[in-house]
Order: structure tokens, then C-alpha cells, then sequence
């Protein structure tokens, strides 16, 4: 029995991920004071500090991102 060489398959490339709208530069970043309230439980967040990081944070809530409550 002759054996088969097994063809070497290269990685499949990846499209470059695009941003959601929600991700948008236009987005203000959290300042402290600001609440955020979660759509699926009603649980609401007060931001005490900033992390101070160069991009934006998202709040996550039940597997949903958090809007900002007025």
C-alpha cells in the first residue's frame, strides 16, 4: 500500500472585524457621576472614577452592553 501524503492546508485568513455603531469615535467616554442602566434587569451603575485607559470601556450587563441613563 502506498501512503498518502497529507496536503498541507494554509490558515484561512480572517476579515479584518468591523466596529458596531455602538463602538463609534464619536462616543463620549464615562466621566464620573454618569449612570448607566442595564435594559434586561433595570440594574443601574454609578461611575465613581475613570479608568484613565486611551479606549472607550464598555459596561456589560446580561450580556448586553448598558446604556447610559438620562
Amino acid at each position: 500500500m502506498a501512503a498518502r501524503k497529507a496536503a498541507k492546508k494554509a490558515p484561512a485568513k480572517k476579515a479584518p472585524a468591523k466596529r458596531a455603531a455602538c463602538c463609534s469615535s464619536s462616543r463620549a467616554k464615562a466621566k464620573a457621576g454618569d449612570q448607566y442602566k442595564c435594559s434586561v434587569c433595570g440594574l443601574v451603575v454609578s461611575v465613581d472614577e475613570t479608568c484613565g485607559c486611551v479606549q472607550k470601556c464598555d459596561i456589560i450587563c446580561c450580556d448586553t452592553q448598558m446604556k447610559k441613563k438620562r
